[in-house]
């Protein structure tokens, strides 16, 4: 799949029928950036789990594909996946493995790579989320309701887009690389000259990123667009019972979830844990 078929297929997702899609945008996007924000602050990886949860009954109420929605969670986990994976060696506490090089792993640093990583696929679930249910155009558009400028709004919502473009061209040329019998982990091979190979994929990522986003610059210039260009919607999408009701329901979730932190989640040990 290319970088192309994979925006056009996010750009499907997001003309399904479901009471998530028919929503006012900016409810949509508030609630989510809540749910993120609650979730870094949150030190309870029970908390984690039932927000995700939260989250993938509204893929399900969304009609959402499961599997298209892991599999962009999945390319997205390696941004915060690769400092997550220091943590256990990191922190300070009882050491529970200890190897060659004085290199220790403590049940500290185990528990907080755990955080850490619970509230990254929170995040990136409420990412996908809410690109699988809203228009770029729409969340452009109420980035601009809610006092974004023009520019931070545009910005935004095309990093979400090049963040999927990114990894398809990524595995693009993984692919190329595995017809052509490469392997980064074998052993028979180099050290130094894989690790040459995988600096050149890396960089032809980014060329082959920058490419892209010239093509997509010259299409939108030669349909008119400018910094100045003023974006319109077929329908204007009003705030009624429905929008209405997912607030109520979402920070009435949130509200349960702090009250079982404060008072009931302790009892479950590990996942209850403040850490």
């Amino acid at each position: 799949m290319n970088g192309v078929g994979s925006v056009r297929e996010l750009e499907k997702e997001t003309q399904k029928e479901s009471p998530l899609h028919s929503m006012d945008g900016r409810i949509k996007l508030i609630l989510l950036i809540f749910i993120i924000v609650y979730a870094v602050f949150s030190t309870q990886i029970l908390v984690m789990i039932f927000l995700e949860i939260y989250l993938l009954m509204l893929i399900w109420i969304s009609k959402v594909s499961f599997k298209t929605s892991l599999m962009r969670v999945l390319l997205l986990l390696p941004f915060g996946g690769f400092i997550i994976a220091f943590q256990p060696f990191i922190h300070p506490g009882i050491v529970i493995w200890s190897g060659a090089f004085g290199v220790q792993i403590t049940d500290a640093g185990l528990m907080w790579a755990a955080l850490l990583m619970s509230r990254l696929i929170v995040a990136l679930t409420s990412i996908v989320l809410l690109s699988s249910i809203s228009p770029m155009q729409e969340v452009v558009e109420s980035f601009r309701k809610l006092g974004m400028p023009r520019e931070f709004a545009m910005i935004f919502s095309l990093m979400i887009r090049f963040l999927f473009m990114f990894f398809d061209e990524l595995h693009r040329i993984t692919h190329a690389q595995k017809a052509r019998c490469f392997d980064a982990f074998n052993k028979k091979l180099p050290y130094k000259w894989r690790m040459k190979q995988l600096g050149y994929t890396v960089g032809m990522m980014f060329l082959r990123a920058y490419e892209h986003g010239e093509t997509i610059y010259l299409s939108m210039a030669s349909r008119g667009f400018s910094d100045k260009s003023k974006l319109y919607h077929d329908k204007e999408k009003k705030i009624g019972s429905r929008e209405y009701l997912f607030v109520a329901v979402t920070l009435g979730w949130v509200a349960c979830l702090q009250i079982g932190a404060m008072y009931l989640f302790y009892y479950y040990g590990f996942l209850g844990i403040q850490i």
